[in-house]
C-alpha cells in the first residue's frame, strides 16, 4: 500500500491560513526565553509545522526522506516570500550538513516514531553534532504511552474541503504482533453528496516512550528539558495531551 508522504498534494489538503496560524501561535510561545535564530528540522515534511518559523525572523533549513514533500515545501516557502535551504536526506544520515550547526536542531510531525526504538538515541546523537553549544534540540510526537495503554482504533477528522469537493479522513489504527501500530488512512471525496475518489495509505509506526526519549536527551548532555502539549499554548497536561512536544538545551 502507498505512502502518504509520495503524495504531497494530498497530504497538505488539510492545510489552511487556520492551521498556519496555529503553528505560528505554537512557536511564538516556545520561543519566548529561547535564543534560536536558526533552526533545522530534519524531518521538515511539506514544511507545514516549521514554515511560520520564517515569518517569525528564524533562519529555517530542513531535510526530509520524501522529495515530493520537499517540493511542496518548495513551493509554499516561495509563495509567502520566504527563503530556506532544502536538503534530501534521511534523518538517520545527516552527512548532507556536515560541518554546520544551529541554534536549534528539531524533528517535527512525530517523525522519530518512523525508526526503531534502537534507532532513537541514535538519531538524536546525529541531531546533537548539529547543535551550537548552549544550544537546543526539538521534536514533537504522538504520545504513545497514552495510545498502547488506551489502544484506541480510531482517528477521525472533521471534514475539511477542497475547492468545492469535501474530503473526509479516517484512520484505523491496527495494533501488530511485532509491537508496531499501523495507520490505515481512507481519504474520501465527495461532490454533490457523491464520493467520486478513494484514497488509501498505510503508514507504520514504532511506538516509543516518553522516558526513552528523556533518557536518550539526558545522555547527551541535555539538562534544561522542557515538556509541552502540542500546540505548546494549549491549556492541557503535556503527559495527558494526544500529542506533546519537547524542547531541550544542552547546559
Amino acid at each position: 500500500m502507498p505512502t502518504l508522504y509520495d503524495r504531497a498534494d494530498i497530504y497538505d489538503l488539510i492545510e489552511n491560513e487556520e492551521r498556519y496560524g496555529w503553528y505560528k501561535r505554537h512557536w511564538e510561545h516556545l520561543l519566548q526565553g529561547a535564543d534560536i535564530h536558526s533552526l533545522l528540522d530534519v524531518s521538515i515534511g511539506s514544511g507545514s509545522v516549521t514554515l511560520p518559523l520564517a515569518q517569525l525572523g528564524v533562519a529555517l533549513s530542513g531535510s526530509d526522506l520524501s522529495e515530493a514533500m520537499l517540493d511542496n515545501c518548495a513551493k509554499k516557502a516561495e509563495g509567502r516570500g520566504f527563503d530556506l535551504e532544502l536538503k534530501r536526506s534521511d534523518f538517520r544520515n545527516l552527512s548532507c550538513w556536515q560541518g554546520r550547526q544551529f541554534d536549534c536542531v528539531a524533528s517535527t510531525g512525530n517523525s522519530l516514531a518512523y525508526v526503531t526504538n534502537d534507532e532513537i538515541p541514535g538519531v538524536l546523537t546525529r541531531m546533537d553534532a548539529l547543535v551550537k553549544p548552549s544550544g537546543y534540540l526539538y521534536f514533537d510526537t504522538r504520545n504513545w504511552d497514552a495510545i498502547l495503554r488506551d489502544r484506541p482504533r480510531f482517528y477521525l477528522y472533521n471534514p475539511f474541503f477542497h475547492g468545492e469537493d469535501r474530503v473526509n479522513l479516517v484512520q484505523v489504527w491496527d495494533y501488530a504482533a511485532d509491537g508496531c501500530v499501523v495507520f490505515n488512512l481512507l481519504y474520501t471525496f465527495e461532490r454533490e453528496c457523491r464520493i467520486f475518489q478513494k484514497e488509501t495509505f498505510e503508514e507504520r509506526y514504532h511506538p516509543v516512550s516518553r522516558q526513552l526519549l528523556l533518557d536518550a536527551l539526558a545522555g547527551l548532555g541535555y539538562r534544561d528539558v522542557k515538556q509541552f502539549p502540542f500546540p505548546a499554548f494549549a491549556s492541557r497536561d503535556p503527559e495527558q495531551a494526544e500529542w506533546y512536544c519537547v524542547l531541550a538545551q544542552k547546559r
